[in-house]
């Protein structure tokens, strides 16, 4: 109220916002507000996306007439990404995102990292010996320094898509434009962007262990997208990456167009420590090929090739779904061989 009274006596136009105790949710003894044009702030992480877990927030914005402001959220997956953004403006809630970029693939935007920094850290971390060079040290937090210029920032167009489409819409989008000749590689951690269910379904989408009591990670590998789809990287190729954990019932979407019509053979690249694994394709929602056996190639780091039997694709826009019968294998790519 002190602060508040000397801003007032050089500024009457500014918002004054003010954030409880407890990250931005305590507001004991604050209230009620003591200025005309104030706002609440609050924020909101790791909990399930109901209206229990914004109710103490619009219970101050009826009894007290005062807008509110969602100051700081995120690091979460996709999917409770769109979630949150629904709860929120269909709540009429403004929202602010922490943050815009940072080391990591869940934000909109990615700072690249650099091996001398990533040794630097192993070292801070007790994981590894002193850099020996103080040189590279420097250097490293310069190109660090550097990468933080949005021009040099990895986009994840999957996180900008749940944040800004997917909230109101359940219609999916091609990922990559995936023209298909014979011999063409679509890789499978490059599935439709969508809401999960709509571009894909898997089982574990998001971290709500403040409303469950248990830890969830959405994608745990922590790689290249961040929705619930749980892709790697391969350690013996870092550019290549692949869907892993796989469960039973999951599946991936791709929007394909067929530049070349006819008969096909998808070659699927997997691997997998027993033979238990199994998928099907789904074309526009008819079965086309039922119960693909993946077999034992005696460790994940192994892949192979294992082929459909031949089915007709015709011209045009294509939605292929790939289903998991039975988990427990990686997948990295399908070609189609005319």
């Amino acid at each position: 109220m002190d602060i508040t009274k000397s801003i007032r006596e050089v500024d009457n136009r500014h918002i004054i916002i003010i954030e409880g105790n407890g990250w931005g949710n305590n507001y004991n003894g604050m209230l009620g507000p003591w200025d005309s044009n104030m706002v609440l702030s609050f924020h909101k992480y790791w909990n399930s996306n109901d209206l229990q877990s914004i109710q103490h927030i619009l219970n101050f914005r009826e009894q007290y007439n005062i807008p509110v402001w969602l100051g700081e959220t995120g690091e979460n997956s996709n999917v409770w990404f769109t979630e949150a953004i629904h709860l929120f403006e269909t709540n009429n809630i403004g929202w602010s995102w922490w943050p815009l970029k940072k080391l990591g693939n869940n934000n909109p935007l990615q700072i690249k990292s650099n091996p001398d920094y990533n040794a630097l850290v192993a070292y801070w971390n007790g994981k590894s010996d002193k850099p020996p060079l103080k040189n590279n040290v420097y250097s490293a937090l310069m190109e660090l320094a550097l990468n933080t210029k949005c021009e040099r920032n990895i986009v994840h167009r999957d996180v900008i898509d749940a944040m800004i489409r997917q909230p109101f819409s359940y219609e999916s989008k091609p990922f990559m434009p995936n023209n298909i000749f014979d011999k063409s590689v679509i890789h499978a951690v490059d599935y439709d962007l969508g809401r999960n269910g709509v571009a894909y379904y898997d089982k574990d989408t998001a971290n709500y262990r403040l409303s469950t009591g248990k830890e969830s990670t959405g994608n745990s590998g922590g790689v290249y997208r961040n929705d619930g789809v749980d892709i790697y990287r391969d350690p013996n190729h870092t550019e290549n990456y692949y869907v892993g954990s796989i469960e039973d019932g999951e599946w991936l979407q791709y929007t394909v167009n067929i530049q070349e019509g006819g008969n096909y053979s998808l070659l699927f690249t997997v691997s997998s420590k027993t033979s238990d694994g199994m998928l099907s394709v789904m074309d526009d929602n008819k079965a086309m090929v039922k119960n693909i056996k993946i077999p034992n190639t005696n460790g994940f780091e192994n892949w192979t090739q294992v082929s459909s039997s031949k089915i007709n694709l015709s011209p045009g826009i294509h939605t292929l779904r790939v289903y998991i019968e039975k988990g427990g294998f990686n997948f990295e790519s399908i070609q189609f061989l005319k």
